[in-house]
């Protein structure tokens, strides 16, 4: 059926069906893949509490390390989601996540500074293409109008890979000394096996694209692949080749906007347990449990400010206030003392930092064609992810040579302040090649 014989009412029935029943097969499963993803690129962070001490790794060689691997994943990103879209996501993303859960699992091997960076650098490189690749996989099959929720949906992930993570994280460190390996040891070695396991049930589980998706009824297909065409028309860059998107003054700002998102997002992911540890004695796994509270609160938030900007409409403003907002938040933490000052603030800075993915990520998938998304969204997400790498860097520059958090918390709170002017120079309804 052609899609201008669906009436209004119809046609948004049909919509919230499918968008339903794509939510259910197809993000519900992303979702557990990016808390695996999530939590192998995070896990350092607690590894750290032993791995320091026991290495003999300075502040400033371990925030280097945790940096490198986006180092890795910068220079990987844009390949990897061309491959992507030549192979399919079902193929590329099953190798991917094979290939990283055997790195991050080889973590339990670094017995030097050289193996600790080369392992980061090589897990960043086999990340590089999930991301992006999950984003424009998602382009693929969602309407427009339901993109900036149903990402904040998926990237709940995230928080909740800290909300799940650092209380194992924090228990598995207690096998420290078990059958003669450290507690960083096993936590590396158990938390890569679920990638593994995870990318051969991508390859069986995933589909390409809406027209193999025999779950859904002939009509919902033939009205999905009717909409996501019309959409793609009526992008005002749909004639462009891919390099176009390297041509765009807007990429590159919202490209700025996602480096200064993340580089308080892994500063902060980077450093909590040991800001936490600074702050007061306790166990390792307690350390894991007060590391999970910003992250349940950025689980809850992030999906009702996407919620709000797809009701809305309005993308800027719900990037640019949770920015400002966490900003002020990360800059205020580092002059605390208090655990339960330093503990609420980081909570705030992680609600607005994580609120801003939904919107954020809505701008460039609506101003981007399929001609343009693949290189477009991994140009955004291989330059943002620069954060990765200055945000948890200049964190343990500043603590070696200081001693305290505080002078580096407030550089990474300046580049998120950065990122809320920024967002909000960003005309959306200019045509792209203007």
């Amino acid at each position: 059926m052609p899609l201008s014989q669906f009436t209004a009412g119809s046609s948004a029935r049909m919509e919230d069906v499918i968008v339903r029943t794509l939510t259910w097969r197809l993000v519900t499963f992303l979702f557990l893949l990016y808390i695996v993803a999530y939590l192998d690129r995070i896990n350092l962070g607690f590894a750290a509490l032993q791995m320091q001490q026991q290495l003999g790794f300075t502040d400033a060689v371990y925030g280097f390390g945790a940096g490198v691997f986006f180092a890795g994943y910068f220079l990987f990103q844009v390949p990897s989601n061309l491959v992507l879209e030549r192979v399919g996501a079902r193929r590329w993303i099953a190798v991917l996540m094979i290939l990283w859960g055997i790195i991050s699992a080889s973590m339990a091997l670094v017995t030097s500074v050289r193996s600790f960076y080369a392992l980061r650098f090589l897990l960043g490189a086999a990340e590089a293409g999930f991301f992006p690749g999950v984003i424009l996989y998602l382009k693929n099959w969602f309407p427009a109008r339901a993109r900036a929720r149903t990402v904040a949906r998926f990237m709940t992930a995230a928080p909740l890979s800290g909300v799940l993570g650092g209380p194992l994280s924090g228990a598995l460190l207690g096998l420290h000394h078990k059958a003669g390996l450290a507690g960083w040891q096993w936590m590396f070695l158990l938390e890569g096996i679920p990638a593994i396991v995870l990318g051969a049930i991508v390859w069986a589980y995933l589909v390409d694209r809406p027209a193999l998706a025999h779950w859904l009824s002939e009509e919902q297909r033939e009205w999905l692949q009717q909409t996501l065409l019309a959409e793609a028309n009526a992008s005002p860059e749909s004639q462009s080749n891919a390099l176009a998107a390297f041509r765009m003054g807007r990429i590159w700002v919202l490209a700025l906007v996602y480096c200064g998102l993340n580089t308080v997002s892994y500063g902060v992911s980077m450093w909590l347990p040991n800001l936490i540890k600074s702050l007061g004695g306790m166990s390792n796994f307690t350390i894991g449990v007060l590391s999970a509270i910003p992250y349940v609160a950025a689980a809850i938030t992030m999906v009702f400010v996407g919620l709000s900007s797809d009701r809305s409409g309005e993308r800027r403003w719900h990037t640019a206030v949770p920015a400002l907002a966490g900003a002020i938040a990360i800059g205020l933490a580092g002059g605390t003392t208090s655990l339960a000052t330093a503990v609420a603030l980081v909570s705030i800075a992680v609600v607005g930092v994580f609120s801003m993915m939904g919107p954020f990520w809505a701008m460039p998938t609506a101003l981007l064609s399929a001609t343009t998304a693949a290189a477009g969204i991994a140009f955004i997400n291989s330059v943002g992810n620069l954060g990765g790498f200055f945000g948890p860097y200049i964190i343990g520059v500043v603590r070696t040579s200081t001693g305290q958090f505080r002078g580096g918390l407030l550089v990474v709170a300046a580049a998120l302040a950065m990122s809320g002017a920024l967002v909000l120079t960003i005309n959306l309804n200019k045509p792209l090649s203007s």
